[in-house]
């Protein structure tokens, strides 16, 4: 049987009388119909799963009530129709009772009877199906780690942050190194908050040129300045009712920050070249890779905007700090790849999984994905082979080194290294570096290194 079509089962021992249903119902060509004359057969044809049957009470092989049971054992979700001869009142609720859905005696009014009763089951079906879905949907929507995968404690962390900005409009700041996902981040919080029907509008303060900004942020009027041929909405007025994502905020100019927390304050703006005050009701999501503190020490960033922005803070781990991550998303982009290029299965071999896993990443994510994509297409085979994997080694290591972190930090990103070069044998990598095992073991309980 066809899916997509409402199945009805007409079981009824006379012939002539269930051709008479069928032809009724049959006037709609979205019924599939099948007829039976027994329980044995309609019974055994249940796997088809019906929507709706139509039960005959006197039938030669059973009674109404024990096909009933048995139509409720195998099917509950099918609605049972009882057609009888008897007006037997006590008979009818007894049926109802045992979760018939409706009781009809056979007169020359039962088709039409028949045919309003399956109408209201079949819309109750449809509601419920309309409601199962949506359930689903809202249920996806709010499961974060179908925006962003990891099962390391540090995304777990991340994860219970997003939810709790999700659930209100507070300003929300993420703090991560470039290619860790902060944009994805800011996306599915807005997705699964209650403006998520609402704009959502990305600026890269990074990207547009410094006198351009304000006007990009807050509009223009026709006139304003050369070129201003026409009045022009801001990114703000787009957003209105919405959120709007300001990625590297730790780039805007220092002349515009005070603009830009006025317009907090006061939840106002107004274009360039004009004079008159727009309300704005805008969710502020903010991201950058620099630590805004430091940037207010050294006077590039205002304190006071500092503070009105730092709301609820989400810190994105790099990836080198992620465990095991580094293979989950390594098989998410492989598989993606492949299926997008046409490309048959691949797997990691055990050596290409260790290779991945040892490398630093200072692309984070971004690099990652970028290097199984490579490996996929070099790989002659359905097994990526270490070889197939093309990582620089240089470029890594002088990364590592120019980013001037105290000894304590190089100390504990070498033995998170070597644990996931190792496949987290403490005693293996103890030995290798020459420390005391102890030492790793008080760093992983303190959680300042991560095993797998």
């Amino acid at each position: 049987m066809n899916n997509a079509t409402f199945k009805i089962f007409i079981l009824d021992d006379d012939v002539w009388y269930s051709e008479l249903l069928e032809y009724h119902l049959s006037l709609n060509p979205d019924y599939e119909i099948r007829k039976y004359h027994s329980a044995k057969d309609c019974l055994s044809n249940m796997h088809h799963r019906p929507n709706v049957i139509t039960l005959d009470y006197s039938l030669p092989d059973k009674n109404g009530a024990e096909v009933l049971k048995k139509i409720r054992e195998q099917s509950p979700d099918t609605q049972v129709i009882v057609i009888s001869g008897q007006k037997d009142v006590a008979t009818a609720v007894d049926l109802l009772k045992q979760g018939a859905y409706d009781y009809i005696v056979k007169d020359e009014d039962t088709p039409e009877r028949l045919w309003n009763s399956i109408n209201k089951i079949r819309e109750n079906v449809s509601l419920r199906e309309e409601i199962d879905q949506l359930r689903e949907e809202i249920g996806q929507k709010y499961d974060f780690s179908n925006f962003i995968i990891g099962n390391s404690d540090a995304m777990k962390r991340v994860f219970t942050m997003m939810g709790k900005a999700a659930k209100t409009n507070i300003t929300v700041s993420i703090n991560g190194e470039t290619g860790t996902g902060k944009e994805l981040v800011a996306k599915a919080i807005h997705y699964n908050s209650p403006r998520k029907k609402m704009p959502y509008v990305t600026v890269n303060v990074a990207a547009i040129p410094k006198e351009l900004i304000e006007s990009e942020l807050f509009g223009h009027e026709k006139g304003a300045f050369t070129g201003a041929v026409a009045r022009r909405l801001g990114k703000f007025e787009e957003a209105n009712k919405g959120t709007i994502f300001l990625d590297e905020i730790g780039e805007l100019d220092i002349s515009l920050q005070a603009k830009l927390l006025r317009v907090l304050q006061e939840k106002e703006i107004t274009r360039v070249g004009g004079n008159s005050v727009v309300p704005i009701d805008v969710r502020i999501v903010v991201a950058t890779h620099k630590d805004l503190a430091e940037e207010v020490k050294k006077g590039n960033f205002r304190e006071d905007l500092y503070y009105r922005l730092l709301g609820l803070p989400i810190n994105l781990p790099p990836l080198r700090e992620r465990g095991a991550d580094i293979l989950v998303l390594a098989k998410h982009f492989m598989d993606a790849f492949a299926k997008e290029n046409g490309m048959g299965k691949k797997t990691f071999a055990p050596d290409a999984q260790q290779k991945l896993l040892s490398h630093p990443y200072p692309g984070n994510v971004r690099e990652l994905k970028a290097v199984v994509e490579l490996a996929v297409v070099m790989a002659d085979e359905s097994v990526i082979e270490p070889q197939d994997i093309n990582l620089s080694a240089s470029d890594s290591e002088k990364d590592f080194l120019a980013q001037e972190r105290s000894l304590r930090e190089y100390t504990t990103e070498i033995i998170q290294r070597f644990l996931n070069k190792y496949d987290s044998n403490v005693l293996l990598v103890a030995e290798k570096l020459d420390i005391g095992k102890s030492t790793i073991y008080r760093m992983i309980q303190n959680k300042e290194v991560l095993t797998r």
